[in-house]
């Protein structure tokens, strides 16, 4: 297992999904974070099934920084209860895994 972690998070399509993601990135929250446009959501809310279009967040951030990613989610999405599905990373690119990890190092004090 490494320290890299993707997280899955469903948005409103077009320009907030943009927002939260651009968010993440600047923060230094997420290394990366994919916008995957066009998602179809079938679910049950409030006892009725829904059926939406949203743009589906694929963010790869670090353990370090993923309850801080997890909260500003959290904070900027405009639902009071959004999709935040975090999974670790098993394996990967060992480059690609150490550019995750120098991308969301906290700041130091």
């Amino acid at each position: 297992m490494t320290d890299v972690f993707v997280v899955l998070v469903t948005a409103p399509t077009g320009e907030k999904a943009h927002e939260i993601a651009r968010d993440l990135v600047e923060k230094n929250l997420a290394a990366c974070v994919n916008i995957v446009a066009g998602v179809r959501s079938v679910y049950r809310w409030e006892g009725a099934i829904q059926d939406d279009q949203e743009d589906l967040l694929v963010i790869k951030t670090s353990r370090a920084r993923l309850p801080e990613s997890i909260a500003r989610v959290r904070e900027v999405h405009p639902y009071s209860v959004p999709e935040v599905v975090a999974l670790p990373v098993e394996a990967g690119h060992a480059d690609y895994l150490a550019w995750v990890l120098a991308e969301t190092r906290p700041a130091e004090p």
